[in-house]
């Protein structure tokens, strides 16, 4: 199997939502800006600067300090390499293979398997398994899941989904504002004309269906980079091991574990190596998913 070809595929699938993302963000702004002009009687400058502002400040934060937020979030605490020497010893390996600089590895005490990569670059990178990897999984197969990790960290996924998570971010607080200003902001136009009056009537029907649309859209756009990540950390964390069958094997145990992952949120999910919310039920599961199928995984990594 041409693991290379795949990889590359996914990207340029990665690439092509961020930019039906930032295109549905556009179309919202705009959107905005001329209610601001025509209905709630405001100039928009000012406001944008303020909201650009909170924005970048927003992204600034979530951008230098994610690796802690989420250990922190999720309970994880620092391996020490005499408690842990295999693992470290496992992630040292892959780290020659990849030619990554090693991170700092945690643990979370929990006997489901999973673990999970964050930090915003290899240089300040994290790798965090639970304990149930380390008991319930060989060694080629937490070799596996160690290769998949690093190789979010190698294809900076982790920054990747930061930024999608800040634009979902963006697009919830200016559909919000659009709500709010049709409820608390009152309605007075540019003009008492009858067109104008049609006008303003369009601009606020479409705005309500945008602001009800634009999050579910822009989660749904957030989801699916989250899953074509996957697919090219299996396929590049392969690449590094040379041995298919280890993270493969690794997935099908992990498929069968039916334990719930207590430290595990909405949030910090898509992280992990596979959905650690387990047992939920979700309306249209393939759209609303923060991970492709496990036996769909497991398929294209044997090249079946």
């Amino acid at each position: 199997m041409d693991f290379y070809a795949q990889i590359a595929r996914n990207k340029r699938n990665t690439y092509l939502l961020f930019l039906v993302f930032f295109l549905l963000i556009g179309i919202l702004a705009y959107v905005i800006s001329v209610v601001l002009e025509y209905v709630v009687g405001i100039g928009f400058v000012f406001f944008f600067t303020i909201f650009g502002f909170l924005t970048i400040l927003f992204a600034v934060i979530s951008y230098y300090k994610s690796d802690s937020i989420v250990t922190a979030v999720s309970g994880a605490k620092e391996a020490s390499k005499e408690q842990f020497a295999q693992l470290h010893n496992i992630v040292e390996e892959m780290c020659l293979a990849s030619g990554l600089p090693k991170p700092r590895i945690f643990v979370i005490n929990d006997t489901a398997i999973n673990a999970f990569a964050t930090g915003r670059d290899p240089q300040h990178s994290v790798v965090c398994v639970t304990t149930g990897c380390l008991t319930r999984l060989n060694r080629d197969q937490l070799q596996g899941v160690i290769a998949h990790e690093l190789s979010h960290i190698k294809n900076y996924d982790i920054r990747t989904m930061t930024v999608a998570t800040v634009l979902v971010g963006i697009a919830v607080m200016l559909s919000d504002l659009l709500i709010r200003m049709f409820l608390y902001g009152g309605l007075r136009g540019s003009g008492n004309s009858k067109d104008s009056g049609g006008f303003i009537i369009v601009i606020i029907v479409v705005s309500i269906i945008l602001a009800i649309l634009t999050p579910i859209i822009a989660k749904m756009i957030t989801l699916a980079i989250s899953r074509k990540r996957e697919f090219v950390a299996d396929a590049s964390g392969v690449a590094m091991t040379r041995n298919p069958e280890g993270l493969a094997s690794a997935l099908e145990v992990i498929s069968k574990d039916t334990e719930l992952l207590e430290a595990a949120n909405k949030a910090t999910a898509h992280l992990y190596i596979a959905n650690p919310l387990k047992g939920q039920k979700l309306w249209m599961k393939s759209l609303f998913s923060t991970h492709p199928p496990i036996e769909d995984r497991i398929l294209a990594i044997r090249g079946h």
